[in-house]
């Protein structure tokens, strides 16, 4: 079966700094794959570059086999994205938001109208009918970035740090609707470095450090017997024993 998603090599070097360093990864279709890492780890770098945000400097990307820069409209089609510090028209309601978008990728205004109703009310965002984007929570930002990224029924989601700053309530409803969207056949890629929400969401799981994989497969066998921070530690960890206490605080 073609892989939902496949990077094969990719790398990326900013002047001195190597971002990522030749990365391989496989999603498999139907999987929910969590991309766990340290802040600055190259998560959102290697994410970017697989969905066509960022050119890699090595490399390659495949979305169920088509390659991401040599066909990026057929590529880009199969994907929705929700990248990091998601930027979108700012004096605009989300309806207007998600009309605009839909419209932008030739989808029928009745096909968009009807999807932005519902996605609108799904997310809870029906209340904010008339609220400009600009005006927005950071936790209503979010929920308006996965409406635009689920608007043209991709069947991989790709979303960087989606429950950050989310508050439980929304954060349940999203939970929700992804496991719906996995149990309909999508695929998933979510990146976090909080591994409690990967442990309860994921099914497979790859640990990036300094830009290289460190761990990827199932997350049964990536965690072994104990939790995935454990395991995580265990592989990034820099092996001091502890915190060293604020000598003014001792």
């Amino acid at each position: 079966m073609t892989a939902a998603l496949q990077v094969s090599g990719l790398a990326k070097r900013f002047g001195e700094k190597t971002a990522v360093d030749h990365v391989d990864l496989t999603v498999p279709q139907g999987s929910f794959y969590g991309l766990v890492g340290q802040n600055g780890a190259g998560k959102t770098t290697t994410l970017s570059m697989a969905v066509g945000l960022l050119r890699p400097d090595e490399g390659s990307s495949r979305i169920f086999g088509v390659d991401v820069w040599a066909d990026p409209g057929q590529a880009k089609a199969l994907v929705g994205v929700l990248p990091d510090g998601l930027a979108m028209p700012e004096r605009l309601t989300g309806r207007e938001v998600l009309t605009y978008l839909g419209l932008l990728r030739g989808l029928p205004p009745d096909v968009v109208a009807g999807r932005a109703e519902e996605l609108l009310s799904v997310l809870g965002l029906k209340e904010a009918e008339k609220t400009l984007v600009v005006e927005y929570s950071t936790g209503m930002r979010k929920k308006i970035g996965l409406a635009t990224a689920l608007l043209h029924g991709p069947r991989l989601l790709v979303l960087d740090e989606p429950f950050e700053a989310v508050d439980p309530i929304s954060a349940a409803t999203l939970k929700t609707l992804l496991r719906g969207f996995v149990a309909g056949g999508g695929s998933i890629v979510l990146s976090s470095h909080v591994m409690a929400l990967v442990e309860q969401l994921c099914d497979h799981v790859a640990v990036i450090d300094r830009g290289r994989v460190a761990a990827a497969g199932p997350l049964e066998r990536v965690r072994g017997e104990g939790s995935l921070e454990d395991r995580f530690v265990e592989l990034v960890g820099d092996g001091e024993a502890g915190v060293r206490e604020l000598s003014w605080l001792s």
